[in-house]
């Protein structure tokens, strides 16, 4: 991931119309009992999925609630999406895996060794068991073993995600480059979000994801699979971005002007004209997640990368996606207050 702190670029904030998640979503979650949680959860048991059914994340009208199927086009999508790759396939990676914790877990000190003035300061409620960006499921997929949760802890190379969450708080706590030594925790960066509020990073400042966006919203869980529904919207990375962001992020990661790149926090959405059946089930789940709530540029990486919870039960759609090309997308921007 490249990071550059620069001074603050202008913040485009959404305005006007705000298309806020639907009703019986909300019901549902709101009505749906989150089991005690006294010890912490991995990401790929039955019991996560039933918390983060019954978890609200970021109030109704929150950018990752809102549908966007209706929104009106960026008037440089077509340019914007061949900057990322017309012909390049859609993609995902199955990383992002979190840790929910109990109200009481006791909070330690993490040594933040690269953005101090950019991180939310601890100690952190960080469990012993708290699973770092790729395991198990990449290793399982790719590499045909995945190494012990406390191998991979004290491993090096990439970015090395950490993802926590105190559902009972609605906390939400993520590391860039989490690891774990003989001195304890490290990580390069910290950041935390209050998932009962709107509130954004401070303007110009990262994240654990390059545009000072969270991870965890974002992220395609098997419960949401199981569902058939994903209703918020997700991230997605592309080689190059531009020296810009547009709200919800914060940050930018690039030296490029060039306006034909996407800017941090740039929307995308999966033409409503893509044809979904042939498909598998939860194939369809994400495509059709993609068409209603779309994803937000968050990182620099592969492009036409989303993120999937490396939960084992999800079994491999690499093939099926990258029947998609990018030439499916389209850039959308918040509609105004006269549309």
């Amino acid at each position: 991931m490249l990071r550059f702190h620069i001074p603050v670029v202008v913040l485009c904030l959404f305005a006007g119309i705000v298309t806020a998640q639907e009703p019986d979503r909300l019901a549902r979650i709101r009505a749906a009992k989150m089991p005690p949680i006294t010890a912490p959860v991995l990401f790929h048991t039955p019991q996560a999925d039933a918390i983060c059914s019954a978890l609200e994340i970021f109030p109704p009208d929150n950018p990752w609630n809102q549908r966007i199927d209706d929104w009106p086009l960026h008037p440089d999508s077509r340019t914007i999406v061949e900057s990322i790759g017309a012909e390049k396939p859609l993609r995902y990676n199955p990383d992002m895996g979190f840790v929910l914790v109990p109200p009481d877990q006791p909070r330690i000190e993490v040594k933040i060794v690269d953005y101090p003035a950019e991180s939310d300061p601890g100690p952190y409620p960080l469990p012993d068991n708290v699973p770092i960006e790729g395991w198990p499921g990449y290793f399982a997929q790719f590499q045909g073993r995945a190494p012990s949760l406390e191998e991979h802890q004290r491993g090096t190379g990439g970015d090395r995600h950490g993802i926590v969450v105190d559902p009972v708080n609605r906390m939400l706590y993520e590391f860039f480059v989490l690891r774990r030594t003989d001195d304890g925790w490290q990580a390069a960066q910290a950041s935390v979000f209050d998932l009962k509020t709107n509130r954004l990073r401070p303007a110009g400042w990262t994240s654990a994801d390059a545009a000072g966006l969270p991870i965890f919203p974002a992220v395609v869980r098997y419960d949401e699979l199981q569902r058939g529904v994903v209703e918020h919207a997700m991230r997605v990375t592309v080689r190059r971005t531009r020296r810009a962001y547009v709200a919800p992020a914060t940050h930018y990661a690039s030296r490029y002007t060039n306006p034909e790149y996407p800017r941090m926090g740039e929307r995308l959405r999966l033409r409503a004209d893509v044809d979904l059946r042939g498909f598998s089930p939860n194939v369809q789940t994400i495509l059709r997640g993609l068409q209603q709530y779309g994803m937000f540029v968050a990182d620099n990486g592969i492009e036409w990368a989303i993120s999937v919870a490396p939960d084992p039960r999800i079994p491999p759609m690499h093939e099926e996606l990258r029947r998609i090309k990018g030439d499916a997308f389209e850039v959308v921007v918040a509609p105004t207050a006269e549309e």
